[in-house]
C-alpha cells in the first residue's frame, strides 16, 4: 500500500536518518525524512509537522536536518530554523531523546512544490482549483496527515500505541486537525497556532486575505464547531497548547477564550490534567526554552 523505498541514508549522532519515498495516496508518491534511534525497538515516535511562514522552498528540512548533499536545502533550512526554532531542528533533538520521527511535505512545500516554482500568489490557484473537484486544501494536508500517521504506526521500528506530533505555526494547526481527526495519534503538542473566529476572521488577519488561508480553513465547519471545538474533539488524549503574548497573529483574547474552552471540555470528561496550555511572553516562536518544556512534557506522555 504504501510501498516504501530508502533512496539514502546516514549516521548521526545516536540515531540514523533516512531519506525515503511512499505513497500517500492512491494518487501521489512523496519524499519523507525517517530518524531511527540507535538501539533496539520499539521506539515511541513522533510526527513532526513543518509550518507555513510563506516560506514554500522548503517543508519537512524545516524540522529535520536535510542529508549530506543537500546543499541548497541546508543553507535555506539552516536560516529558517535560526529564525523561528533557536537554530534548532527540533526532529533531530526529538530523535537524540530516542524517538523515531517523520516528517514529510504539506502539499505546496519542497518536494511537493509548485512546478513553475513557488508563490505566495499562487496559493489562491490551488485552493480554487481543489474546491472546483470537491475538496479543500485545509483537508487534503489533513488526509495526508493521516496517512502519514498510518504508516508510522507500521513501520516495525514504531511502538503503535507510542506516537505523538508537534508542530509550530501551520503545524500547529496541523497538530491538533491530525490529534482530532486518528486515534492512532496519542498526543500533541501545538505551539502557535490557537484562537476563535472572532478574532482570526478580523479585518487584516491572514485568515481573511486569501491565499495562506485555504491551508487552514476547512469550507462549512465554522457552522458547527470553531477552532477551539475541533482541537477539543482530540480529548481525553494529552494536548499540549503553547501560545506567545507578542504574537500578532493571534491575538490573546482569542486564545485565553480558547483556552477556556479546551478547559471545560477536558474538566467535562474528568481529564483536566492532560491538557496543559500556557502562553509565553514572545513572538511567533518555538524557542529553545519552550521546546525543552515541550519535550519533557511529550516524554511524560508518550516515553515514561
Amino acid at each position: 500500500m504504501f510501498a516504501p523505498l530508502v533512496l539514502a541514508m546516514e549516521k548521526r549522532d545516536g540515531y540514523e536518518a533516512r531519506k525515503l519515498a511512499f505513497n500517500i495516496s492512491a494518487d501521489e508518491r512523496v519524499a519523507a525524512y525517517l530518524l531511527v534511534p540507535d538501539g533496539n525497538g520499539p521506539f515511541p515516535a513522533i510526527l513532526a509537522l513543518h509550518d507555513h511562514g510563506a516560506h514554500f522552498t522548503i517543508g519537512k528540512e524545516k524540522v529535520i536536518r536535510p542529508l549530506a548533499g543537500e546543499t541548497e536545502k541546508l543553507k535555506d533550512a539552516l536560516e529558517w530554523t535560526d529564525k523561528y526554532y533557536g537554530g534548532v531542528f527540533i526532529g533531530d533533538e526529538l530523535a537524540k531523546r530516542g524517538y523515531v520521527v517523520f516528517a514529510t511535505d504539506a502539499l505546496y512545500w519542497g518536494d511537493r512544490g509548485r512546478f513553475e516554482g513557488a508563490a505566495y500568489e499562487a496559493q489562491q490557484e490551488l485552493g480554487a482549483n481543489l474546491l472546483q473537484l470537491g475538496q479543500s486544501w485545509a483537508g487534503v494536508i489533513t488526509w495526508d496527515d493521516m496517512r502519514s500517521a498510518e504508516f508510522l504506526q507500521g513501520l516495525p521500528e514504531v511502538s503503535p500505541e507510542q506516537i505523538g506530533c508537534i508542530g509550530l505555526s501551520m503545524g500547529a494547526h496541523r497538530t491538533w486537525n491530525l490529534c482530532a481527526a486518528t486515534d492512532i495519534v496519542k498526543a500533541g503538542a501545538a505551539i502557535c497556532w490557537l484562537g476563535d473566529t472572532t478574532t482570526l476572521m478580523a479585518e487584516g488577519n491572514n485568515q481573511t486575505r486569501g491565499q495562506s488561508a485555504f491551508s487552514m480553513i476547512h469550507p462549512g465547519l465554522r457552522n458547527l464547531l470553531d477552532y477551539p471545538h475541533v482541537a477539543g474533539i482530540a480529548c481525553p488524549k494529552p494536548m499540549l497548547f503553547f501560545n506567545g503574548t507578542e504574537d500578532a497573529l493571534f491575538p490573546v483574547p482569542g486564545v485565553e477564550a480558547s483556552f477556556d474552552i479546551l478547559q471545560e471540555v477536558y474538566e467535562s470528561q474528568g481529564v483536566a490534567d492532560r491538557l496543559y496550555t500556557r502562553l509565553w511572553p514572545v513572538p511567533h516562536e518555538f524557542n529553545r526554552e519552550m521546546q525543552q518544556e515541550a519535550f519533557a512534557w511529550l516524554d511524560a506522555h508518550l516515553a515514561p
